[in-house]
């Protein structure tokens, strides 16, 4: 595969900095400035960097905003952008040959801090801990009520926003790259495999073989999930996560069939006619008038009859 061409923008602050924490942000068409300022919000004595990629948008009216954004900051920060999406895995490959910090911070660009000490609270850590990884939770507090995105708020709820105490009893399960500290050296020998294509799983693949090695931890040091999707955007990357799934599968089945995604698609596969009635779990999800919880259970049924293809 071809290398898009890079440009690269640096403000005032990034030249003479020497940072212990790199926090890389990799957006495609999204606008990160809101969280670019939640950040710069912390005063940090020149420990944090930001290192933000634009993964191929086109979109030079948003490059422009991003580049005012990055010169406005206190916080050094390098703008790279690339010419041509490189998707999710090579795009937070790319993120960390540009990061100079002993650790990386890798935050979505549609997250925003729960508390105004979150930088901080990720500092301190690594001067009494030192950890080698650190997922430090997912949260909807931020996020708006919208109709719309109901569905989404009420599926996150149960699964995603689990407090430490709880993703700690399945540590590599609960990560992802929405809010995940990883030392430097941990991170130079396993890197995100970039056999991963479209939406889902190559966080967790990475956690899988990075826990062989090295502990997980999880602490509750949030960010709100700002970019809730309606529906019809949860199936589509549901349907975009199955060849991943499968991909995991391959390479993990003893970790993942402990899973209940991993189990439901295991039953589901014993039913005949898949290709009749997962349809009509899709139309369920998908219908606003329906009750909350049968449109949730009907999007999760969904999700494991794609899956069973790969089980």
């Amino acid at each position: 595969m071809s290398r898009p061409r890079e440009t690269l923008f640096d403000n005032d602050a990034w030249a003479a900095a020497r940072p212990r924490l790199s926090v890389l942000i990799p957006f495609l068409r999204d606008d990160p400035s809101r969280l670019l300022a939640a950040l710069d919000r912390e005063a940090l004595d020149g420990q944090a960097e930001i290192v933000v990629l634009d993964d191929g948008s086109a979109d030079e009216a948003l490059a422009e905003a991003v580049r005012a954004a990055v010169s406005a900051l206190a916080l050094p920060v390098r703008f790279v952008r690339l010419s041509a999406n490189i998707g999710r895995a090579r795009g937070r490959n790319r993120l960390a040959t540009h990061a100079r910090g002993e650790w990386y911070l890798f935050l979505d660009s549609d997250m925003l801090p729960d508390a105004p000490a979150f930088l901080a609270a990720y500092l301190s850590l690594i001067e009494t801990e030192a950890p080698a990884v650190v997922f430090g939770g997912f949260s909807v507090r931020q996020a708006p009520q919208v109709r719309a995105h109901a569905l989404h708020r009420r599926m996150a709820l149960k699964s995603d926003c689990a407090p430490a105490e709880v993703r700690r009893t399945a540590p590599e399960k609960h990560v992802f790259t929405s809010n995940l500290l990883v030392r430097r050296e941990v991170f130079e020998t396993e890197a995100f495999d970039e056999g991963f294509a479209g939406w889902g799983w190559e966080d967790v693949e990475w956690a899988m073989r990075v826990a062989r090695r090295h502990r997980i931890g999880h602490i509750d040091n949030t960010a709100t999930h700002l970019g809730l999707d309606p529906a019809r955007t949860i199936a589509a990357k549901y349907e975009q996560s199955a060849a991943n799934f499968a991909r995991v599968v391959a390479r993990h089945r003893e970790v993942v069939e402990h899973y209940p995604s991993y189990r439901a698609a295991r039953l589901l596969k014993r039913v005949p006619l898949r290709g009749a009635w997962r349809p009509a779990l899709k139309a369920i999800a998908l219908a606003e008038a329906a009750p909350l919880a049968a449109r949730a259970f009907a999007m999760r049924l969904y999700r494991a009859a794609l899956y069973a293809e790969a089980v």
